[in-house]
């Protein structure tokens, strides 16, 4: 089975700057990098990192990407901190944009992690820049917007 022909702009690795904010803690800022690869399957594999400024390590996740219809993806992604989200959306495809939005109403918690309730994701895909928004309901806050990055091709 092939790649959905919906999902090929994002095949690539994307990086730049980003922010975060939470209720919780200090504002800060980090280098986000995103992977998308074709394994000759109907999906995506996916990979995430962030480092500090200092270029200390962050955060990483990975997962996988598919698109059952042309306007369904559905994002598998597990996590070193203990969590695994199963997050489900609707994908808009016009000539100028690509647009994920995606939600996971519940998460995986390993005992040991940090509480997180619910999860949202927006990939906003323009020519060669990509916007990326995360929100979370986690450790007894309301759904809050939570990172913003601002990725260009890395690989061209």
């Amino acid at each position: 089975m092939a790649l959905p022909p919906q999902l090929q702009p994002l095949i690539g690795t994307w990086r730049g700057p980003g922010s975060g904010h939470y209720p919780t803690i200090d504002p800060f800022s980090y280098t986000e990098e995103l992977v998308f690869s074709e394994v000759a399957k109907p999906f995506l594999v996916y990979q995430q990192r962030t480092w500090s400024p200092e270029g200390q390590p962050m955060h990483m996740e990975t997962g996988f990407l598919r698109s059952p219809t042309p306007s369904t993806v559905e994002f598998v992604l597990a996590q070193p901190t203990g969590h695994a989200e199963l997050a489900e959306g609707t994908l808009t495809s016009t000539e100028d944009e690509l647009l994920l939005e995606l939600a996971s109403p519940q998460v995986l918690v390993a005992t040991s992690a940090k509480s997180v309730q619910a999860t949202a994701r927006t990939y906003r895909l323009t020519k060669n820049q990509m916007s990326v928004d995360f929100s979370m309901a986690a450790v007894g806050e309301a759904m809050t917007h939570h990172l913003h990055s601002d990725l260009h091709r890395a690989d061209t």
